[in-house]
């Protein structure tokens, strides 16, 4: 007599395997979407580190962020967003002692005081020189 597997046994595990592919592939997609929302946070961390150290040599925030890599260098290059060119990063010249720097954050629920765009979407995380905005 042969063994094999009965029909109802095959279901089961077919049944199985693909709710493990549903549960890893949402929790892939969820890692991901964390994963470039840290790097999106670093990112303006650094621009304003970048920006902290041009006031203290010039007394005034820039007008736009490309003079942070001319003719002084105090950022190599200016990040962009990790699904750029969708989305991109936001800063704005306010006064001597204020900007804004502005990201679409896919995870966060917005704490932008601002409505201001980040391409596709309007930005939902804001930092200026004291923290978020």
């Amino acid at each position: 007599m042969k063994k094999s597997f009965t029909i109802i046994e095959i279901l089961v595990v077919a049944t199985i395997i693909g709710i493990l592919a549903t549960v890893v592939s949402i929790s892939y997609s969820q890692l991901s979407r964390q994963s470039r929302d840290g790097k999106r946070k670093m990112d303006l961390e650094q621009i304003r580190a970048a920006l902290e150290m041009y006031k203290s040599n010039n007394n005034d925030y820039p007008s736009n962020l490309n003079q942070l890599t001319s003719p002084d260098v105090y950022i190599q290059s200016i990040p962009s967003d990790p699904k750029s060119p969708n989305y991109r990063y936001y800063y704005s010249y306010t006064s001597s002692t204020d900007y804004t720097l502005g990201a679409y954050l896919e995870g966060t629920n917005s704490t932008c005081s601002l409505t201001i765009s980040c391409g596709l979407k309007n930005c939902n995380y804001c930092l200026g020189p004291y923290g978020q905005k």
